[in-house]
């Protein structure tokens, strides 16, 4: 494997995530993203970056590792070290490559990581070179929750001060997000920002009308002067 392995630290003791941090540093084949601090924090670098390995603690506020890796769709390659040996069943029906006990010393963490890294390649030299999984979701944090999104099945994104509201065709989500923040999840090639207030996906549009957007489920929406010109060169429509 001649690329650096990116991994991902989750542990909500700071002690903890220190010792981690300092063991990937000695590590040449690692490359370490982020070092977060509970779950929530994590699923955002997950959504960014393509995680190669995992090292996830179990026993965390609101959601623990193993409702975490329980949760992603794709899952990268997870080692779970905590301080609980009874949670190693679980820990291993998630397809964990291992489970290391509170304190782990550098010589058991780098036989845990050497045998991933054994997993990883055999992974990829079985897979296509074009292997990248294209994401078509977003998980988005409503109260304590993580809820995932497909992107096909939203409409319109609305600005409500602090919040965002995400419509579906079946409803809507209330979620805490700013609209710079979401509108840099979403791909380019999928949704726009019509309105300071509005974000919508291109195929959601039935008609465009002055400076008016009707969708597929009948919603009008208005689209700003300053984003016209930029949604119909995207939609490469002649708007002289």
């Amino acid at each position: 494997m001649s690329r650096k392995i990116k991994c991902l630290i989750i542990d909500d003791e700071p002690i903890g995530r220190k010792i981690i941090e300092n063991y990937v540093s000695q590590i040449s084949f690692l490359d370490l993203v982020a070092s977060c601090e509970d779950a929530f924090e994590a699923m955002d670098i997950l959504q960014q970056q393509l995680i190669v390995l995992l090292f996830s603690d179990i026993q965390m506020p609101k959601i623990n590792g193993l409702e975490l890796v329980g949760s992603l769709p794709s899952s990268p390659m997870v080692i779970f070290i905590t301080a609980h040996e009874n949670f190693a069943i679980k820990g291993f029906d998630t397809g964990a490559i291992d489970y290391l006990l509170k304190p782990v010393s550098f010589d058991r963490f780098l036989k845990a990581v050497n045998k991933a890294r054994q997993q990883i390649e055999l992974r990829e030299s079985n897979a296509p070179s074009s292997s990248e999984k294209i994401r078509d979701f977003i998980f988005l944090k409503v109260d304590n929750k993580l809820i995932k999104i497909q992107y096909k099945n939203i409409l319109y994104i609305e600005s409500v001060q602090d919040y965002i509201k995400v419509f579906f065709g079946e409803g809507k989500i209330l979620c805490y997000s700013t609209m710079k923040a979401i509108e840099e999840k979403l791909p380019s090639d999928q949704f726009f920002r019509i309105h300071n207030s509005y974000i919508i996906r291109f195929d959601a549009i039935k008609l465009l009308m002055g400076n008016t957007v009707e969708l597929i489920n009948g919603t009008s929406l208005p689209v700003s002067k300053s984003h016209k010109d930029k949604l119909f060169a995207v939609l490469q429509i002649n708007n002289k």
